[in-house]
């Protein structure tokens, strides 16, 4: 079955908290639409994820920071990056004058 839609379409019209879909899953992969809208992290909280992600920003701005980095990476429409399992990260700003749109690949 070939399921279409749009990545920018049933966007929220607020957002109190980060909107997670998952678009697609099957054995060691799931696609997800992530909407920010001026959300970060909370301070003390690293993501440390037993899959790798692969994380390409669609719309908006972004700033990822690493654990083992000391200057965040910069995101903005058309930029990606590669996250290795357990390498530890955090969203710690997204624009707040717009959604933020991420698609995010999860695999093993």
């Amino acid at each position: 079955m070939c399921i279409s839609s749009n990545i920018f379409a049933g966007l929220p019209p607020r957002l109190p908290e980060e909107v997670i879909d998952t678009l697609l899953e099957a054995d060691h992969l799931r696609i997800e639409r992530i909407v920010s809208h001026s959300h970060a992290s909370p301070r003390d909280l690293w993501y440390d994820q037993p899959e790798h992600e692969w994380v390409v920003l669609l719309k908006g701005a972004a700033r990822l920071r690493f654990a083992d980095q000391d200057q965040p990476v910069e995101l903005k429409p058309g930029d990606f990056v590669n996250i290795p399992a357990h390498r530890r990260h955090r969203v710690e700003w997204t624009t707040p004058n717009e959604p933020t749109i991420w698609l995010a690949v999860h695999y093993r």
